[in-house]
């Protein structure tokens, strides 16, 4: 079976090389071609381009690029049909995948798109364009299969790869002695952000709610995980050290898992809080004309993973003037100070871990290569 398999980053790498270690343990034979990084082409992808060939980001820059992804995009699609290709996934990469996908399921190729693009909450107009390239979307959360469903797509809930790497049964004492705190420490990770626009808009706001805080409780412990070096640096100058706050790099995970409560901007870092079991604050401001631009775009009632998978408010959002210190340190102070509330969140977020905890890269394995031989059967 010749399988045609394009990862535009390095996260689309990760998941690519798992679907095909997967896709080898149930499929004696098979060949891989595509666009893949190192851990792809050590499972045995023959890779026609560098994996950051599709790493373009920021409208000025895709526009410049655009003639060469066109080129790019033309070259695979006349290679995967010289080649044999009888499924081709497209991993992430949506604004390239998709075209791909599209000109190769018209020409009788069976198509799966992996990771489902945000078409649930902004330019739902999009999902015409996926029910063209795709015959099956592969989804990390429930509530976007509903959405496919609805929209009549074929569609395969297989997890999120996360809820496999993050335990059900966290162990805070070990990650309080990791950081060096004490197991009787009142402990809140502060996430502001893995961009640098989110560090600038955000740590000031959030320094500002941790002074409010510790007026109430003056040994509050604050851990921040910088997402990179850049990031540290960047978190030095807005004085968070000054501010005595802890800043380690990377490690967010352990430092969310030794908190009693996080505060972070929305994104990826919620669904991991909540993999962490931890109760949190979500607030996010940005630019006034960007708000003006994305509040008449976004379509869904909340902004955070876990709330949108338990479609219920379970975390506190704070979003663009909402997000000030005083309403941040007041939605903070019960999560930090009740423990039974800390409790009742925690067995909850348990329990979403559980309904996420599905065995993704063996599930896509199997609807991939069930999806081949329905189509060629």
């Amino acid at each position: 079976m010749r399988v045609f398999v394009v990862a535009g980053e390095l996260s689309g790498d990760i998941l690519g090389a798992t679907l095909m270690r997967e896709m080898k343990v149930r499929h004696g034979e098979l060949e891989f071609r595509g666009i893949g990084g190192p851990r792809m082409i050590a499972e045995g992808l023959e890779s026609l381009y560098p994996l950051e060939t599709l790493s373009v980001m920021g409208l000025a820059e895709v526009v410049r690029h655009l003639p060469r992804l066109i080129g790019v995009r033309r070259h695979l699609q006349r290679d995967a049909l010289e080649w044999g290709a009888e499924v081709m996934v497209g991993i992430d990469a949506p604004d390239f995948n998709l075209g791909l996908e599209a000109a190769l399921r018209q020409r009788g190729v069976a198509t799966a798109h992996y990771v489902s693009p945000s078409v649930w909450a902004w330019r739902q107009g999009r999902i015409k364009k996926i029910h063209r390239a795709v015959d099956l979307m592969l989804t990390f959360l429930p509530f976007e299969a509903a959405f496919y469903q609805r929209h009549r797509v074929p569609v395969a809930f297989v997890g999120h790869p996360l809820a496999e790497e993050l335990p059900l049964d966290d162990d805070r004492p070990a990650a309080r002695r990791a950081l060096g705190l004490g197991d009787d420490d009142r402990v809140l990770a502060l996430l502001p952000g893995s961009r640098a626009s989110e560090i600038g808009f955000m740590t000031p706001t959030f320094i500002a709610a941790v002074r409010l805080l510790r007026d109430q409780c003056p040994d509050l412990k604050v851990v921040i995980p910088a997402a990179s070096a850049e990031r540290r640096a960047e978190l030095i100058d807005q004085g968070v050290e000054a501010e005595g706050m802890q800043l380690v790099e990377g490690r967010a995970w352990q430092v969310m898992t030794a908190a009693d409560a996080v505060l972070l901007t929305s994104g990826t870092a919620a669904l991991e809080a909540m993999l962490c079991h931890r109760p949190m604050v979500v607030a996010y401001r940005m630019a006034p004309v960007s708000w003006q631009i994305a509040r008449r775009l976004v379509k869904t009632r909340w902004i955070s993973l876990p709330n949108l998978i338990a479609n219920e408010p379970l975390v506190p959002e704070l979003i663009q003037y909402h997000a000030e210190p005083q309403a941040i340190a007041a939605a903070l102070t019960p999560l930090l100070h009740d423990s039974a509330q800390r409790r009742a969140l925690s067995e909850r977020f348990v329990a979403m871990h559980r309904t996420l905890m599905r065995g993704a890269s063996a599930r896509a394995a199997e609807a991939v290569l069930s999806l081949v031989a329905r189509e060629y059967a």
